[in-house]
């Protein structure tokens, strides 16, 4: 497999063990390319960093210009009709594939943590919830849960219990900070004892390096824990 196929931005391990990958999908209008810069940041030599390209499509909340996105977003307004729902479903199918991708190459899927900003952080969320083995962890940043009414009956059981990572700009004039705590509120009442930890930082939507650190710091946590069989 090309390390750097035209659909995604592959940083290989920087040491000699490959010990598991984060899988980060970038925001609405940017590319892959958007998180690579934070990857030295991590101090993670024996991580697999994928960078998926969402791709391009027209948007509708931005005039119809077409640029990469995950899905449609029809209106910011609360509304069913807020986001696309296919498109939803072909990007999870896709995200779904590049987990499957990494289990092939010979992880464990508790070995992969899937990430996310702003609509890519929704989608995380959306494709971590409902996947079929425990992963190591969702991580989703500056974003909220798609088709919340459906989260109950669609999140598969073995990630009932993986550990989730939230952060949140209190100054988020894209993703108001309300959504990011409705998405927090709606999964610890799935699950009261899931691993979930909440932090939002006096920013707007963006990433700072508080939050960098504490990233760091969860990734370590995820990537250290026993493996155990599915």
């Amino acid at each position: 497999m090309d390390s750097n196929a035209p659909d995604r931005i592959e940083i290989p391990p920087q040491s000699a063990s490959h010990e598991g990958t984060v899988i980060w999908l970038h925001g609405l209008g940017a590319s892959g390319d958007d998180f690579v810069p934070i990857v030295p940041h991590l101090n993670l030599p024996s991580i697999r960093f994928v960078f998926p390209h969402a791709p391009e499509r027209p948007v509708t909340l931005n005039r119809g210009w077409v640029m990469r996105a995950w899905y449609d977003i029809r209106t910011l307004d609360a509304s069913d009709e807020r986001e696309d729902p296919n498109d939803i479903a072909a990007s999870h199918a896709w995200i779904t594939t590049l987990i499957d991708q990494e289990v092939e190459r010979g992880l464990s899927p508790h070995q992969i943590v899937l990430a996310g900003f702003s609509q890519g952080g929704a989608m995380a969320l959306h494709t971590g919830l409902r996947y079929p083995a425990t992963l190591g962890g969702i991580m989703g940043l500056s974003c909220y849960l798609l088709l919340p009414e459906q989260i109950q009956a669609e999140a598969h059981a073995t990630n009932r219990d993986t550990p989730i990572l939230l952060c949140h700009g209190s100054q988020d004039s894209v993703v108001p900070l309300s959504s990011g705590e409705q998405a927090r509120e709606l999964l610890t009442e799935q699950n009261p004892e899931r691993d979930l930890l909440w932090k939002d930082f006096p920013m707007d939507h963006e990433v700072c390096g508080e939050e960098i650190q504490l990233i760091a710091q969860w990734l370590q946590q995820r990537f250290q824990l026993p493996e155990t069989s599915e």
